[in-house]
């Protein structure tokens, strides 16, 4: 009996109007052949948390742009602790300064990639740190 396919959900939390980079982890993440849930621009983090927990996938890829993520990507995990779903990974990317990462890591975010990080480096992350859920 083989493993099920992992299931990820892309998500573009606030404000942030750029999804370029959103789109393309969801391409990547597909065509190394994950399943991928895409929310589209412009979701709360409530709006994230009920669709993960919906499509009942394994991990949640944040995509943030506009400076809110020492706001935003902390609520998605504690929505998710809340909601008895703590056990969905939450890793993040975008324009996250440094300095940030460390509390990012503290509120719950298992990995946080910066601009510059290839594709194929954030799929062998997935691959090597998210498993399918029971």
């Amino acid at each position: 009996m083989s493993e099920r396919t992992l299931r990820i959900l892309v998500g573009k939390p606030g404000l942030d109007g750029h999804d370029r980079g959103a789109k393309i982890i969801a391409r990547a993440f597909r065509d190394a052949g994950f399943e991928v849930i895409y929310t589209g621009l412009h979701q709360t983090p409530e709006q994230i948390v009920a669709a993960a927990i919906q499509e009942d996938v394994d991990c949640v890829g944040l995509s943030i742009l506009s400076g809110a993520h020492n706001t935003l990507l902390p609520r998605v995990t504690q929505l998710f602790k809340e909601k008895g779903a703590g056990d969905i990974k939450v890793f993040g990317g975008g324009v996250i300064p440094e300095d940030d990462i460390p509390s990012l890591k503290a509120a719950g975010i298992s990995e946080v990639f910066t601009p510059g990080t290839s594709t194929e480096e954030i799929v062998g992350w997935v691959r090597s740190n998210i498993q399918p859920r029971a």
